[in-house]
C-alpha cells in the first residue's frame, strides 16, 4: 500500500481525494485556500482534516526517506539480506525502522565490541547455539584463551562471550517490541519526593504509583514538571522476572550446559542494557502522547477564544486594574480608536472612590459610552465592585463585563505595540488592548503570541515547535475563515491571511498609507512582493467595502467573478442587493430561473450552465444570501453584568451563570463573577460519562453551574453542571 492509499484508508476518503489534495499541497497552495476554494478537487474536506492529512503526509514521507537511508547504510556494510530489507520496507512506524537498524548502527566502544575485538564472537555463537548437552563450559572457553588479546583465563573468555550475547539480545528488534509492549501493559510509574519534608504542589505524587497504560495526560505533564523542578524522583518499574521469563522463552532452547550462563546473561542484558532504554522509551511515549494531547486542547481552546463574537458599535470604557499605580482607563470609539485616557485610584492604598466616580461621570457624559470593560488581573475584584456600585447608584444604562487580560502586558510592552502607538505609555496600551478584545477579539489577539493568551495547560513544558506550529495553524484558519477588511486590517492580522507573510503585510499597509484606500482587489497586484501566486491565495479572504466591485466585499474569489456575475444576471441580483445585506430569497430566484427542476436540481443545472463546480456555486449562493457573513455570529454572546458578587456571598448549592475561560484534561474553569474562576471537574460536567471535557464545553461557552464546595482559605470554588440545563 503506497502513501496515498494509506492516507485514504486512515481518513476514510477516496484515493482520488488524497491524490488531488497532495498535488495541491505540493504545488504550494495554502490549507485555507484549498479548504475554501478547491472543494471540488478535495471533495469538500475541511481545513481541520486537511491539516491532519498534511501532517500525516509529512510523517509518512519522512518514514519512507528514513527506510531508504537505513537500507543504504546496512547495504554499505554488506549485511543487507532480502528478509531484512523486506522487514524494513513493511515497517509502519519510525520506531520499528530504528529497532531493525539498531544492530548495524555504529556504536561507541561497548563491552560487547571490546569482546569481539578480542576474538570472542565465535565462542558467543557456540553458547547461543546451545548444542552441547554434556561437558564443561570452561573447557570450551579454554580454547579461546589468548593473552595477546588480553584474554588471560577461561572465565574472562566466558564473560566476554556473555557480553556479546547480552548486546545481541538487546538489539533484537522483535524481542525489543515485545518487551516494550509488555512494559507498557504491566509497568508502573513510581514517584517519590526529592525531599519528603518539603511541602510542594506535588504532595499528591509523594510515594505514588500508577499504571503506565492508565496514566492520564495531565498527570504525566505534572510529574514531568515536578521532576524538572527537582521536586520529584520518577522511575518506571515492572517485575523483572516478567521480562526475563519472556526473553528466556525466546533465547533458551531446551536444557544444555549453557542454560545457567544464558539465564545470567539474560538478567544482565535486561538490567544493564534493555531496562534503561525501555524506561526512557516509556517516559518518551507518555510525554509525547501527553504533549500531543495538550497541544490539541490548547489549539481548540485558542480557536474558541479567537472565534468569540465581536461586540460591534459600542463605545468602550476600558479599565486595566491596579493598586499602587492606579487603574489605567482608555476610552475607545465604535471602531477601536482611542478618544481619551486617564488614571483612577479606586483601590488601595488611595481608595479614591469619589475621584473615580467623578472621572467616570465626565467620560460618560462627554463620550456617551455603552460598555465598561474590566481586566481580570490584579485588583480586578475591587475595581469591579466600585464600578458596579457606581452604575447602580447613578442608574446609567451601561453594563460592564470582565475580559481575560492574559497576554495584554506582553503585547503592551512589545515592539509591535510601540510601533502602533509610539506616543502612549505601556499601561495605556494595555488598557486599549483590553477594550479592543471585546470589540474584535480576533483582530486584537493575533497581535499576541498564542502561548500567552491563557487558555493552555502546561504550555511551557511541552514541545515548543509542535505547539507553535499548531497554534499558528489555528490562528491562520480562524483569520481566513472570518476574512479581513483590506482597508483597516493591521499588519498582524494581514500576516495570517493565506499567501501573505509579515513582509507583504507591512507592504500592504504601506501601500494603503501612500495611495489611500484600496478600491478593488486587483490593486493588490501593485503591492511590492505580492505576485500572482500570493494574489491567488489571499484575494478571496481580503474584503473591500464600498469598492468598485460589490463582489470584492464578499468571499467570492476573483477567479469566480465571471460565473458569479452571470449567475446574478440570471436570477436578477444586483450590486445594490449585495451592498444592502444580500438576498434572502435566493433559492426561490434560482428555482424561478429553472422552473422544470427541483431546488437541488436547479443548482446542479445552473452549475453546468456556468461551467463551475456545484460546491463552488453553493458557496457563491450563500454569499449572495448574506454577503461576508461572520461565522462568529454562531458563538455564544458575551455576558454583561450590572452587579458584583463577593467571594463571601457564595453559598453551597447556589446556582449561577458563568463563562468558560479555560478547558483542560481534568475539567473546565468557569468565570462566575468573583475574583477566582471556579472549577467544574470532569466528573461534574455531565450526567453521562465523557472522555474529555471538550465533549461538552468549549472556551467562551455560557453555562449554568451550581456550587458544590468552597475553600475560603485558598479562595477555590468547586462547581457542578450535573442536573442543570
Amino acid at each position: 500500500m503506497n502513501i496515498i492509499e494509506k492516507i485514504a484508508a486512515e481518513f476514510n476518503v477516496k484515493v482520488s481525494q488524497v491524490e488531488h489534495t497532495v498535488e495541491l499541497i505540493d504545488e504550494g497552495n495554502t490549507i485555507p485556500f484549498i479548504a475554501r476554494y478547491r472543494k471540488e478537487v478535495t471533495g469538500g474536506l475541511s481545513d481541520v482534516t486537511l491539516r491532519d492529512m498534511d501532517e500525516r503526509l509529512q510523517y509518512l514521507r519522512n518514514l519512507e526517506d528514513r527506510k531508504e537511508e537505513v537500507i543504504r547504510l546496512i547495504e554499505e556494510q554488506g549485511k543487507l539480506t532480502p528478509e531484512l530489507k523486506k522487514e524494513i520496507e513493511k515497517a509502519e512506524v519510525l520506531q520499528r525502522v530504528e529497532d531493525l537498524y539498531k544492530p548495524f548502527k555504529q556504536k561507541k566502544a561497548t563491552r560487547a565490541s571490546k569482546a569481539k575485538e578480542r576474538g570472542l564472537e565465535p565462542l558467543a555463537m557456540i553458547f547461543y547455539a546451545q548444542q552441547q548437552k554434556s561437558g564443561s563450559v570452561e573447557e570450551i572457553a579454554a580454547d579461546f584463551i589468548n593473552p595477546e588479546k588480553e584474554v588471560e583465563t577461561a572465565e574472562a573468555a566466558i564473560q566476554g562471550a556473555m557480553d556479546i550475547i547480552a548486546e545481541m539480545i538487546a538489539d533484537d528488534a522483535d524481542l525489543t517490541k515485545e518487551i516494550r509492549e509488555k512494559t507498557f501493559a504491566n509497568g508502573l510509574i513510581s514517584t517519590e519526593a526529592t525531599d519528603p519534608e518539603e511541602k510542594t504542589v506535588y504532595d499528591m505524587y509523594y510515594g505514588s504509583t500508577e499504571a503506565i497504560a492508565k496514566m492520564p495526560n495531565h498527570r504525566v505533564l505534572a510529574v514531568n514538571r515536578g521532576e524538572k523542578e527537582k521536586k520529584l524522583k520518577v522511575k518506571v518499574t515492572i517485575e523483572p522476572t516478567d521480562i526475563t521469563s519472556l526473553i528466556e522463552k525466546q533465547v533458551i532452547r531446551g536444557k544444555s550446559i549453557f542454560t545457567d550462563i544464558l539465564k545470567d546473561t539474560i538478567a544482565d542484558s535486561y538490567k544493564r542494557l534493555i531496562a534503561p532504554s525501555v524506561e526512557r522509551e516509556m517516559r518518551n511515549v507518555l510525554s509525547e502522547r501527553a504533549e500531543t494531547d495538550a497541544v490539541k486542547v490548547f489549539a481548540k481552546n485558542t480557536e474558541k477564544l479567537l472565534m468569540q463574537p465581536p461586540v460591534k458599535g459600542k463605545r468602550i470604557i476600558s479599565i486595566d486594574p491596579g493598586y499602587r499605580t492606579g487603574c489605567k482607563v482608555a476610552v475607545l470609539n465604535e471602531f477601536g480608536k482611542l478618544m481619551a485616557y486617564s488614571t483612577i485610584y479606586p483601590t488601595q492604598p488611595k481608595n479614591d472612590i469619589a475621584g473615580t466616580e467623578k472621572t467616570l461621570t465626565k467620560i460618560i457624559d462627554k463620550f456617551g459610552c455603552d460598555v465598561i470593560v474590566i481586566g481580570n488581573g490584579t485588583a480586578s475584584r475591587e475595581t469591579e465592585e466600585v464600578v458596579a456600585n457606581y452604575l447602580k447608584k447613578n442608574n446609567y444604562d451601561i453594563q460592564y463585563t470582565i475580559v481575560n487580560e492574559a497576554g495584554a502586558s506582553v503585547y503592551s510592552a512589545s515592539k509591535l505595540a510601540s510601533e502602533e502607538y509610539p506616543d502612549l505609555d505601556v499601561t495605556t496600551r494595555g488598557a486599549m488592548s483590553l477594550g479592543r478584545r471585546l470589540q474584535d477579539p480576533l483582530a486584537e489577539l493575533v497581535k499576541i503570541d498564542p502561548k500567552h493568551i491563557g487558555v493552555g495547560q502546561y504550555q511551557h513544558d511541552i514541545n515548543q515547535k509542535q505547539l507553535d506550529t499548531a497554534l499558528t495553524n489555528v490562528v491562520e484558519d480562524c483569520v481566513n475563515r472570518v476574512g479581513v477588511d483590506l482597508n483597516t486590517a493591521s499588519p498582524s492580522l494581514l500576516s495570517y491571511i493565506a499567501g501573505i507573510n509579515s513582509g507583504i503585510a507591512k507592504n500592504i499597509v504601506a501601500y494603503r498609507e501612500e495611495n489611500g484606500k484600496f478600491t478593488n482587489r486587483k490593486q493588490l497586484m501593485k503591492v511590492s512582493k505580492l505576485g500572482e501566486k500570493a494574489f491567488k491565495q489571499c484575494a478571496g479572504f481580503l474584503r473591500i467595502s464600498d469598492g468598485d466591485n460589490a463582489l470584492d466585499s464578499t468571499s467570492v474569489h476573483p477567479e469566480s467573478y465571471k460565473a458569479a456575475e452571470e449567475m446574478m444576471a440570471k436570477v436578477g441580483i444586483t450590486d445594490a442587493d449585495i451592498a444592502g445585506g444580500g438576498s434572502a430569497d435566493m433559492d426561490a430566484k434560482i428555482q424561478a430561473a429553472y422552473p422544470d427542476a427541483k431546488v437541488s436540481g436547479s443548482v446542479k443545472k445552473m452549475a453546468e450552465d456556468l461551467g463551475i463546480g456545484e460546491m463552488t456555486l453553493n458557496d457563491i449562493i450563500a454569499e449572495m444570501k448574506k454577503p461576508a457573513r461572520d461565522p462568529r455570529e454562531d458563538a455564544p454572546p458575551v455576558i454583561f453584568r450590572n452587579d458584583v458578587k463577593a467571594f463571601e456571598d457564595l453559598k453551597v448549592d447556589m446556582e449561577l451563570t458563568g463563562t468558560v475561560r479555560n478547558v483542560v484534561d481534568f475539567g473546565a474553569f468557569v468565570d462566575i463573577g468573583v475574583k477566582h474562576d471556579g472549577l467544574v471537574h470532569i466528573s461534574q460536567l455531565s450526567d453521562k460519562y465523557i472522555k474529555h471535557p471538550m465533549d461538552v464545553v468549549s472556551v467562551g461557552d455560557t453555562v449554568k453551574v451550581k456550587i458544590i464546595n468552597i475553600d475560603h482559605e485558598k479562595q477555590k470554588v468547586g462547581l457542578t453542571m450535573k442536573g442543570l440545563k
